[in-house]
């Protein structure tokens, strides 16, 4: 049984950070997650679909690192593709093309210790997701791609999405400060993790960016601050490389604010790099991962409003 299946579109991205010129590389949650649990001893295997454009270089970077890439699918038709222009303040996203979507035929038979789902354009539906359930010990849901929508240019905006029958499959929810608002539907972060619990949900991450994440598991809220990087070079898959460390730790039965810490101290390396990039400094996970653990702090229901 391998620990971790990570199912969602890889893309092709275009990433322009600080005004440089943008640098086509690597993208998609499979991308990052996979690698970022690698770094954390897991075993780990794919479910993505991409067209004949997809670069043969960027399976190779994933094969050669570990990835267990049978469950990668190509068709005749465009990879999905992303601009993604980071600007004071935010991030800009573009949908340049679209893969066909992920369907319950396309997930591995045998089991996985934990599985997660990260659709980046609706890519994945709720009978995937029943699927991975009767596949995974523990199954985990980044919603971002349920709750973008796209004008005619292609450019992001949010979208309100709220699918309890989704939502009752699932164990662990990912979702950043924004996204879980247009999940719950509420602004308040207390409310809209408690809106998550009450779907069913066991475990709730919500990253804050350079403010750190929440972690809210059996009634109480932790914050971890984040993981301090040498140098930010390109801040893409941040959060897909926290959840993939998050999870390599969580399949072993550690607590879920130490998953957390470590998933941190992933994110904090992979921001280090251009592209998802295998984590070699694997004793630099833990050093700062513990350095994590030691400033994280339990929030009593008043703090957690404050985030």
């Amino acid at each position: 049984m391998r620990d971790l299946l990570v199912v969602g579109h890889l893309c092709i991205d275009y990433v322009s950070f600080r005004g440089v010129s943008p640098r086509r590389a690597l993208g998609g949650p499979p991308a990052y997650t996979s690698l970022a649990a690698l770094a954390v001893g897991a075993t780990v295997s794919i479910v993505s679909t991409v067209g004949a454009d997809f670069p043969r270089e960027y399976v190779g970077l994933l094969s050669s690192a570990g990835v267990d890439t049978s469950g990668l699918k190509f068709v005749d038709a465009a990879s999905t593709s992303y601009e993604l222009v980071y600007e004071r303040g935010g991030r800009r996203l573009r949908l340049r093309s679209l893969a066909p979507p992920i369907t319950p035929g396309d997930i591995p038979r045998g089991r996985f210790r934990a599985a997660h789902a990260s659709p980046i354009a609706g890519e994945l539906s709720v009978e995937v997701l029943g699927e991975l359930r009767s596949r995974a010990d523990v199954l985990s849901l980044d919603p971002q791609g349920f709750v973008r929508g796209f004008d005619e240019d292609g450019y992001v905006h949010g979208v309100e999405w709220m699918d309890r029958r989704a939502l009752s499959l699932v164990d662990v929810v990912k979702a950043s400060s924004d996204e879980l608002r247009l999940v719950s539907g509420f602004s308040s972060l207390r409310r809209g993790v408690d809106a998550l619990h009450g779907a069913g949900v066991d475990v709730v991450v919500v990253t804050l960016g350079e403010r750190g994440s929440i972690v809210s598991s059996e009634g109480v809220v932790y914050h971890i601050p984040t993981c301090k990087p040498r140098v930010v070079v390109d801040p893409t898959g941040a959060g897909d490389a926290y959840i993939g460390a998050f999870l390599a730790e969580y399949v072993r039965g550690r607590e879920a604010v130490w998953c957390g810490c470590v998933g941190s101290a992933a994110a904090s390396l992979m921001v280090e790099a251009v592209g998802p990039t295998p984590i070699r400094d694997t004793d630099e996970i833990v050093k700062r991962a513990s350095e994590a653990w030691d400033a994280t702090r339990k929030l009593d229901i008043g703090d957690a409003l404050i985030f």
